[in-house]
């Protein structure tokens, strides 16, 4: 990521940004809590990318260079949290669940970032009491580092429906499937299979931010039906993607 900046204070803030706005790349000495209350978020670093829903949080470690970027209307809630307390105990990127005390908390304590007083430190402790007890996500599309695992991956981004098989790449990209196979496990820490659906999964969210109906997303997703994705949906995400989040 080029012209990496470094705010040494992590900003504790709401702010809203407009359909493909975004935060450029940068890094914090402090942890963060990004949360969208509407729309949809996506985190990258040079580890890969995780998107959040309005009913998940992503959870970013201090020093962690990294670029934010609103798909749909995204009314974003920052929280800052010094590098020296981790309630999560975690050193990577991690999208949490999101309950609806949890979510009030967060938009609350972000409402009103420059009071010091009792009642915001009473706030504090509850938030950070429920972000210990979020449970972890896996909404992590990792991103490939050998070559030609990395073209693979490129072909299917550039099209989540691309339906070819593992040795249909391997054909395109100049290798068998059997070394595709080995390198997703390695690489990615998942099966081909996996990754294409948390591929899918991401560029659902973004389709569905931007309005899309569920028929259409379906189908320029890769599912062969809109029945097959909403299941998936629903079981990875807890509701249904023409429903709304839980509140």
């Amino acid at each position: 990521m080029p012209n990496i900046r470094h705010d040494p204070v992590a900003p504790t803030r709401a702010q809203l940004l407009p359909p493909g706005g975004g935060i450029d790349a940068h890094r914090h000495d402090d942890h963060q809590i990004a949360y969208a209350a509407r729309g949809v978020l996506a985190i990258t670093t040079d580890a890969g990318s995780w998107v959040a829903p309005g009913n998940r949080a992503i959870w970013i470690p201090a020093g962690t260079v990294h670029a934010h970027q609103a798909h749909g209307a995204l009314e974003l809630h920052l929280v800052g949290l010094p590098a020296t307390e981790n309630p999560l105990a975690l050193d990577r990127p991690t999208v949490l669940a999101v309950g609806p005390l949890l979510r009030e908390l967060i938009v609350a304590y972000t409402r009103t970032p420059d009071d010091r007083g009792p009642e915001r430190a009473r706030l504090r402790a509850v938030l950070l009491d429920q972000l210990r007890a979020s449970p972890q996500q896996p909404l992590h599309l990792p991103a490939a580092t050998a070559p030609v695992l990395r073209a693979a991956c490129t072909l299917l981004t550039a099209d989540p429906a691309d339906r070819r098989t593992l040795a249909e790449l391997g054909r395109a990209v100049g290798a068998s499937d059997r070394t595709l196979s080995r390198l997703f496990r390695a690489d990615l820490g998942m099966t081909f299979p996996q990754w294409r659906t948390q591929l899918r999964l991401h560029h659902a969210l973004v389709l569905l931010a931007e309005g899309l109906p569920v028929t259409a997303v379906a189908h320029r997703c890769g599912w062969a039906s809109a029945s097959a994705f909403i299941d998936v949906f629903r079981r990875t995400f807890g509701h249904t993607p023409g429903g709304q989040a839980p509140p």
